[in-house]
């Protein structure tokens, strides 16, 4: 077998020496740099004094490395075995000179942070005491006017509290450990059709419709100090209902026994009446879509019966079995084929008259009725209206239905992580059009699907959570009023700058005056 060839290990063992001494230097000069900038840091202290160290063991064992390549390479093989004792004996003293510095340095940085901590604690008490003394000298030096500014202070924040319980188109009321209202804002009494407030006769035991909800209600607030979000059924004073939506926190005395409780309720009538509206419009547009598809493809064999049998009876005699038998078959299709038209008569959308609108009146209308439902999902609402926008003709009621559930959408597609929804209109002059655009910061809708989503029953809710029928009949409204609307998703800013998300626009003609009827064409 042949020997391996030395040369590589020989000049590995020569550049590593190199090397050794090159490293340990710069590391000796960064500990010097460190105790240059902070003398008295017993840590760069002790390292500048290691990185000596190990200069002095790596140019031994270093030099050591390259003296005994120099010889053997030389033929002085019998030099250095002279000289390596020597050499081994000095580097073993410096490992134990390394080895012993790196023992002290446990024991010399507890000491070091035990004297750090003391002084730092020291220090601590010494700030303490003099901002301490500070305090009372400044408070005493202007005890009076601090007096007046907390005097004011308190003034100001009872001005503002005073101002938000009047101003507050919300109820806010306050009660005592009975149930008893001791106090309630002209909102609260106007919601519940009080005239005027009578200080112990109107409590919540009156008030709310439910025993079993009050007794809920009472559960969570004595258990949780608070309650949030919680709906009820209110009672007025002419015995109608009113649905609210409370959020309270209970007042507990100085032994922490419960005394009462502060609240605002928040009136959901409107909002319930319209949430009913949208489902059943809703549940009335699924029906009316399946109806036309079960219409569309009954009609198509009908047709196709109707008409073999009409070709037969010419095969037949009038008087024949056979021909009455083909004259009830086409009887009983065109008695189908009149269903199937019925069907199709039900699904269409009428025709409505299309009148006068501002957009920025209804906008402002969707909005405050879905506000709420935005607030609870950490939605802001942004409003970027054009001033002196043109109206527009159509129908107020389809057009609605329209923008409601596209803000719906929007808040779905935001409702995990909150966000913000921004509705913007644009006036384009040279066409004569508006621009409504619905933005959201959601997830967006993907490539694949942005093809679908005007597709009857499509939908990427949750099982449950919808029908895919909103876009596709707010699609059919917004066509019917020779209008347009697009999707846009991912969103481009400026400079093309792409953001996540999804921008809704509906594009519809201004209104050139006069009513029209628009009918469906099928």
């Amino acid at each position: 077998m042949n020997a391996l060839p030395l040369l590589p290990s020989v000049i590995i063992d020569i550049v590593g020496s190199q090397l050794i001494i090159i490293f340990s230097f710069l590391c000796f000069r960064l500990t010097y740099l460190l105790t240059r900038r902070e003398p008295k840091n017993f840590l760069w202290g002790f390292l500048h004094y290691f990185c000596f160290a190990l200069v002095v063991f790596s140019i031994s064992r270093a030099t050591g490395h390259m003296v005994k390549q120099a010889l053997l390479i030389s033929d002085q093989a019998a030099v250095w075995s002279f000289l390596s004792p020597y050499s081994g004996g000095i580097n073993t003293l410096l490992m134990i000179s390394l080895s012993a510095v790196t023992i002290f340095y446990h024991k010399g940085i507890e000491g070091y942070r035990a004297i750090e901590e003391k002084a730092a604690s020291l220090k601590s008490a010494n700030a303490n005491l003099e901002e301490a003394g500070n305090v009372l000298k400044q408070m005493n030096l202007h005890l009076e006017e601090i007096v007046d500014e907390r005097t004011q202070d308190l003034a100001q924040s009872e001005k503002k509290f005073r101002n938000f319980f009047h101003n507050s188109k919300d109820m806010v009321f306050f009660c005592d450990q009975q149930g008893t209202i001791v106090d309630i804002n002209d909102a609260g009494l106007s919601m519940l059709d009080y005239t005027e407030f009578n200080a112990g006769k109107l409590s919540l035991n009156m008030l709310f419709e439910d025993a079993e909800v009050l007794k809920d209600f009472y559960e969570k607030l004595r258990k949780q100090r608070y309650v949030e979000d919680f709906e009820a059924e209110f009672i007025k004073q002419d015995g109608s209902i009113v649905y609210v939506l409370l959020s309270a926190s209970a007042i507990f005395d100085k032994d922490q026994t419960y005394a009462g409780c502060e609240g605002i309720a928040k009136d959901l009538t409107r909002l319930k009446a319209m949430t009913a509206q949208m489902i059943s419009a809703e549940k009335m547009a699924s029906v009316g879509n399946m109806a036309a598809g079960i219409a569309h493809e009954i009609n198509t064999p009908l047709g196709i019966i109707l008409g073999y049998s009409q070709l037969m009876k010419e095969d037949f005699s009038p008087d024949s079995e056979e021909y009455e038998n083909l004259e009830v078959m086409e009887r009983q299709s065109k008695t189908c084929r009149k269903i199937v038209a019925d069907l199709l008569k039900y699904s269409r959308q009428t025709g409505t008259p299309h009148g006068e609108i501002d957009l920025h009146a209804l906008l402002g209308e969707v909005l405050s009725i879905t506000m709420h439902s935005l607030h609870l999902d950490h939605i802001t609402v942004r409003k970027e209206f054009e001033e002196n926008l043109p109206p527009i003709s159509g129908d107020d009621e389809k057009l609605r239905q329209v923008f409601v559930n596209l803000i719906n959408n929007a808040q779905h597609a935001m409702e995990d992580e909150g966000g913000t929804l921004t509705v913007r209109t644009r006036f384009n002059k040279e066409d004569q059009d508006i621009t409504v655009s619905v933005i959201d910061q959601g997830t967006g809708v993907s490539q694949s699907d942005k093809h679908k989503i005007f597709d009857p029953f499509f939908t990427t809710k949750a099982v449950g959570k919808g029908t895919g029928l909103g876009l596709s009949v707010s699609y059919g409204i917004i066509e019917d009023h020779h209008g347009s609307i697009t999707v846009e998703s991912p969103i481009k800013g400026r400079e093309d700058m792409e953001y996540p998300g999804t921008a809704m626009h509906i594009k519809l003609p201004i209104h050139h005056g006069g009513a029209t009827q628009e009918n469906d064409n099928g």
